[in-house]
């Protein structure tokens, strides 16, 4: 065991999602996560995932095939947003990447020490090599395990190996522990950020004029009540409300809305959140951990979120942000 410990660690990443470049939001902590494990002397990183930028010590092994298709399911929004969609592609997706994962998982499985997955169901097409994984769980992961069958076959797959299950959100750890406790240890690892956004330098007065900003998917659970409970404060009025991400629903936007399409880091950093007023997110979405609430805080902007677990587990209210469950609620903030 002792010997085995002093090998660098051959470690493959797995991801649906990957950046271009730091540019590119998508994924953008898949990123910032390789990086740090490449920084590290003792872990040669393999990363199967879309192309992009990366550390100059870490190789992908996705194939041009591969690469290709994951690429498009990115655009796309990927398996999460494909299955509450519906349709066809919310059938034919997941078992087309559970394909490409069979066969991707056995080709590198021999110069393979560990697993490092990204996304809970990618570990169902694992081979039976023993091999520990550590697999990391988003918000969006807990909609899928109440899929028929999902559960069984995971725990299935955990019991062959060592496993760690590592959420990115305290308030998920009693669902996970509840599911595989017997057979994965849970532990709750957060994701960071850049610590550039803790050095933004913002202007504290904020004009009459002001603008607020709301960074997110363009879905319906995503955008909660934000037009039902913001028109009586942006409709006609001063205050500007700024609605940045892709639009991965078909969502009709009301004319006082400010919609400025999908945005990048380097965009929020110099442009918008050293003068914006605060951010709002009023999400209805199984969230996670949310990152551009992190980044917000990090830069001292003031927030106003719905009273999900997920906020509620990063925001003391009346302290650190402003939580509200109502239209009343919300326009006390």
């Amino acid at each position: 065991m002792d010997n085995w410990m002093e090998q660098p660690l051959s470690v493959l990443m797995v991801s649906t999602s990957y950046p271009q470049s730091l540019a590119d939001w998508r994924g953008l902590f898949i990123r910032h996560l390789a990086d740090a494990l490449s920084r590290r002397k003792n872990i040669n990183l393999r990363i199967w995932a879309p192309a992009g930028e990366h550390h100059h010590s870490a190789s992908f092994v996705t194939t041009i095939r591969e690469a290709a298709w994951l690429s498009k399911l990115m655009a796309s929004g990927g398996i999460a947003h494909l299955y509450r969609s519906g349709g066809l592609r919310s059938v034919a997706e997941p078992i087309a990447l559970m394909r490409f994962l069979y066969h991707a998982y056995r080709r590198l499985s021999p110069d393979t020490t560990i697993y490092h997955i990204n996304w809970i169901q990618n570990a169902l097409p694992l081979p039976n090599d023993e091999k520990p994984a550590l697999i990391s769980v988003l918000g969006t992961d807990l909609q899928l395990l109440r899929l028929p069958l999902m559960k069984p076959m995971l725990r299935s797959i955990f019991r062959q190996r060592r496993t760690a299950i590592c959420p990115n959100a305290e308030w998920m750890v009693p669902v996970l522990q509840n599911a595989f406790e017997d057979c994965a240890v849970i532990q709750h690892v957060p994701f960071g950020i850049d610590p550039s956004w803790y050095e933004l330098k913002r202007t504290r007065d904020c004009p009459k004029n002001v603008d607020w900003i709301v960074v997110t998917r363009l879905t319906k659970n995503k955008l909660g009540h934000l037009f039902d409970w913001c028109e009586p404060v942006f409709s006609g009025n001063q205050r500007r409300l700024n609605l940045f991400g892709p639009m991965q629903e078909t969502v009709s936007l009301p004319k006082w809305i400010q919609y400025h399409g999908p945005t990048t880091p380097s965009d929020l950093k110099t442009r918008w959140f050293p003068s914006a007023c605060g951010l709002i997110t009023l999400s209805q979405h199984a969230e996670g951990r949310p990152q551009v609430m992190l980044e917000a805080m990090a830069a001292g902007l003031p927030i106003v979120a719905s009273g999900i677990p997920a906020h509620q587990n990063m925001i003391s209210h009346n302290q650190t942000g402003w939580i509200c469950n109502t239209p009343s609620e919300f326009l006390k903030g």
